[in-house]
């Protein structure tokens, strides 16, 4: 297996490619499809939040039922459902039927990103396990590099229709899902622990034990946060930096730039976030994202271009470094790492839920997008004091 597992690694790379494609498909389309479909920020805000509803109430299930039915066939019907949410994009003729094809996505969405650390944590241990999570969270960060960057640089001049370009990423997930079937098809993976034991534990039992953990519930609240700050900027950014003078086409190249960053960090961070050196990690990645909030109420300079660096830095590797931590707690192991990431999904997506919606509310109350920044900078600073708790925590 241990030649396999890196096949294994790159098929789950391109399904959570897909996964990045999929999240970041609106953002540079905000402009078309709000004058399409007749639809105020506001409404698009709610559209770019309606997935991660769903999402809260679907994470724990969906990672459950990654515990007992295997990798293999989870990753599969996860990557066809965001395929499905792709074409209802496409197909759309009002903001509800926008709205319903969005919220599709929040069934496929958390079984591919509980179901991504399960897989790693079967496959990999120790440093390479750090490195394994790191490089599988490149895959939806570059995703959303190349939406982001060819959306309106060269597809939608190409397709003419923004309709096309959701075609288009439909298109990719169903390859990803093909893809993955083959590779664990001949790898001879299915994904299981080889054990029973998680399905013979009532589900909401298991819930509650690992709700019991202090660390757990700290990490819980830290992924409300991370989520916020993470989808509220990855959903407005390209429309925050429109609003400060940049065309439509540079403020994507521009918005994308944190991403290429976090590709980066994504690549070294988890690897050196070893047990000991974990917190301060993750101290250090809060107090990015700080910065991050404060600098890009700036105007386009190299100030602002900072702000982008460090948003990059914090915005994949705070989520990993998290799963990271949680997975290794005690009692939790690759048994029940898919039950535990479906159960941090789901208090994440709430912030995932609750960042672009504000963002969105707050700029058709105020008419920019400064109030909001600080809102993430408040969000950011809880994050850093809970880290410092976890740390305290972990020395007792």
């Amino acid at each position: 297996m241990n030649g396999r597992r890196w096949w294994l690694l790159a098929g789950l790379w391109l399904v959570y490619f897909s996964f990045g494609l999929s999240i970041t498909s609106i953002a540079p389309l905000v402009a078309p499809i709000e004058s399409d479909l007749d639809i105020s920020h506001a409404a698009m805000g709610s559209i770019m939040g309606a997935w991660q509803l769903v999402f809260i109430f679907s994470a724990v299930p969906c990672g459950i039922l990654l515990d007992r039915l295997g990798g293999r066939y989870s990753l599969l019907i996860g990557a066809l459902i965001i395929a499905v949410s792709g074409v209802g994009r496409a197909l759309a003729t009002d903001y509800f039927t926008l709205l319903a094809a969005v919220m599709a996505f929040g069934v496929g969405g958390p079984i591919v990103s509980s179901g991504a650390p399960k897989v790693v944590a079967q496959l990999f241990e120790g440093s390479s396990r750090g490195l394994a999570m790191g490089i599988y969270m490149t895959g939806p960060a570059m995703g959303g590099v190349v939406s982001l960057t060819t959306t309106n640089a060269l597809l939608l001049p190409w397709l003419g229709d923004w309709r096309d370009v959701m075609l288009l990423w439909s298109g990719v997930a169903m390859a990803a899902a093909l893809i993955w079937w083959l590779v664990s098809s001949l790898a001879d993976f299915d994904g299981r622990d080889g054990s029973d034991a998680g399905a013979r534990e009532p589900q909401m039992v298991l819930m509650r034990r690992l709700i019991s953990e202090p660390a757990v519930r700290v990490v819980l609240l830290m992924s409300v946060g991370v989520f916020l700050f993470n989808h509220g900027l990855n959903n407005w950014l390209p429309e925050l930096l429109f609003s400060k003078g940049l065309s439509r086409v540079d403020a994507g190249y521009w918005a994308a730039l944190p991403t290429v960053v976090g590709v980066l960090g994504s690549l070294t961070i988890p690897r050196l976030a070893t047990p000991e050196r974990r917190f301060g990690i993750l101290l250090a990645l809060c107090l990015s994202a700080l910065g991050a909030s404060l600098l890009l109420q700036l105007l386009p300079g190299p100030l602002l271009t900072l702000g982008l660096i460090m948003q990059g830095i914090a915005r994949a590797s705070l989520m990993t470094v998290l799963v990271l931590t949680l997975v290794e707690l005690p009692g939790i192991g690759d048994r029940y790492a898919g039950s535990a990431a479906g159960l941090f999904f789901s208090a994440a997506e709430v912030g995932g839920m609750l960042g672009p919606l504000g963002l969105g509310l707050i700029y058709d109350l105020q008419g920019s997008f400064s109030d909001g920044l600080f809102a993430l900078s408040t969000v950011a600073a809880m994050m850093a004091a809970g880290s410092l708790y976890l740390r305290k925590l972990a020395t007792r």
